[in-house]
């Protein structure tokens, strides 16, 4: 019966600018090329899959949203194509909400996402993109349950299995298996989190992006199989990790959809660990690429969801939510909302804890805590120039503290907050030396975050450009400044 037309199909079919004959030529060419000898695609096989909604068999899902891959230059998913098979099964309630994924298909989600992303890389397609979602980038069904509607969700609930079969209805096993995974493995994986972690603190997302996408879609595949219960819920929660450094390392480098679907990856991986503190962390990561992009209101949205329902938090934890919802308030001129915010992300931050802090909470230190706060009073001080000496001492706070900790980016960043801040209290000569050290470290870094901070403090040199040094200063930054990434959809 037909299902009506696909619009998802339709509107990427339309991108590519492809006939339905040459479509149908390249999933022949690409299904032949992966083993599948046996495809027979035609134009008005084509036409049944955009005109009514026809769902092709396996492979062909997946050699369509490898075609589509190529052809776009961004990560297309059978999901995107509006070509999967199993859906949310509708809950026994009444209420008419879907229930969330099963864990076997968080984990297909995850490794499908991943491997496109892993093909892109190594044909160096990168580029195009979709537009980014508002504030409901998370799942309906995430909202249920990081605000504490749904009942608990164990990590060990076994999800239905699929069996791939062959078009003779033989089963397909896999080639590869993995060998026991148990505590030791789990653990490697997780302080190889660290190790990723630290390379990105330290140099920006650009030179170790691609060794964690390939990391997560292994751990992706290690979550389809048979694992002990306590050893998965601590592979979920790795799954979370790396897909959050994925999505941090993927807006660091300018991919903002991409970025943008790992945190909705990374949100999912700790709701199937039960762990919502770690969920909300994944949505205080979209929320803030949210604010760097200029969607101060989706962002708000966001940081609303994520702290209503992160369940116990430790003190710190709410405080690092703190700053960033404060962040949001400062972008909206909100003075008073954004001190109250920023006080009680002070006071919470020196709370003791009951329970060690979680590996992911490890770098909002003390220097981050200052760094966030100096942030978020420039950003107010763009409403209010008042506002810029309180940034200064936070500012200069963070760099005290960040002076041994490796965290050049941050510093980096820190640098270019500091030259702000003295463009915006009046103060040219002060603004020269910082924006001079900022130019002289960016080069060090793959991270198009950084250009973009200093691609908005550039922008606030405008009314001295009389002064003869800061002529010159805005010609040295306009030779070195690589031209603005855009993706379709960005604003």
């Amino acid at each position: 019966m037909s299902k009506g037309p696909n619009a998802r199909f339709a509107d990427l079919f339309a991108l590519t600018g492809w006939s339905k004959g040459e479509l149908a030529r390249l999933v022949n060419r690409r299904g032949a090329a992966m083993g599948q000898q046996q495809l027979s695609t035609d134009t008005s096989r084509v036409r049944r899959w955009i005109e009514q909604g026809e769902v092709p068999r396996d492979p062909v899902p997946r050699v369509l949203a490898a075609v589509f891959t190529e052809r776009l230059g961004r990560v297309v998913t059978t999901e995107d194509l509006g070509l999967e098979r199993h859906r949310p099964t509708r809950t026994g309630n009444g209420s008419g909400k879907e229930r969330p994924w099963e864990p076997d298909r968080t984990a297909e989600v995850l490794t499908e996402f991943t491997g496109m992303d892993l093909m892109l890389n190594r044909r160096g397609l990168v580029g195009a993109g979709t537009a980014l979602t508002a504030g409901a980038v998370i799942g309906d069904n995430l909202y249920d349950w990081l605000r504490g509607a749904d009942v608990a969700y164990a990590a060990e609930r076994p999800g239905p299995r699929t069996m791939v079969t062959s078009a003779d209805g033989r089963p397909v096993l896999d080639v590869y298996e993995p060998g026991p995974v148990g505590d030791d493995e789990v653990a490697a994986l997780e302080r190889s989190v660290e190790v990723f972690r630290a390379w990105d603190a330290s140099r920006g997302g650009g030179l170790q992006r691609k060794a964690v996408v390939g990391q997560l879609n292994e751990v992706g595949g290690l979550l389809t199989h048979d694992i002990r219960p306590q050893a998965k819920r601590r592979l979920w929660l790795v799954a979370a990790n790396l897909a959050v450094l994925a999505g941090w390392m993927s807006h660091d480098v300018g991919l903002e959809p991409t970025a943008q679907r790992y945190f909705v990856i990374a949100a999912q991986a700790a709701r199937e660990a039960d762990d919502r503190p770690r969920a909300g962390e994944a949505v205080s990561r979209a929320a803030r690429q949210m604010l760097h992009l200029g969607r101060a209101d989706d962002a708000l949205e966001l940081m609303r969801l994520a702290r209503s329902g992160g369940g116990r938090m430790l003190p710190q934890t709410e405080a690092m939510l703190h700053t960033v919802e404060a962040w949001a308030q400062a972008a909206l001129g909100r003075a008073e909302a954004t001190r109250r915010l920023l006080g009680e992300a002070e006071e919470l931050f020196v709370r003791p804890a009951d329970q060690p802090v979680p590996s992911w909470m490890a770098t909002f230190d003390v220097a981050e805590l200052h760094g966030m706060q100096a942030l978020v009073y420039r950003t107010l001080a763009e409403h209010d120039p008042g506002w810029a000496r309180r940034a200064e001492h936070h500012v200069r706070q963070a760099m005290e503290h960040r002076h041994k900790t490796g965290r050049e980016r941050s510093s980096l960043l820190d640098e270019i907050t500091l030259a702000s801040v003295h463009w915006l209290s009046g103060e040219p000569e002060g603004a020269l030396t910082h924006a001079k050290l900022a130019l002289n470290s960016i080069g060090q870094t793959s991270s198009t975050r950084t250009w973009d901070r200093l691609r908005a403090m550039y922008r606030l040199t405008g009314r001295y450009r009389s002064v003869p040094a800061v002529a010159e200063l805005r010609t040295e930054i306009e030779t070195a400044m690589p031209a603005p990434r855009r993706e379709p959809g960005l604003a």
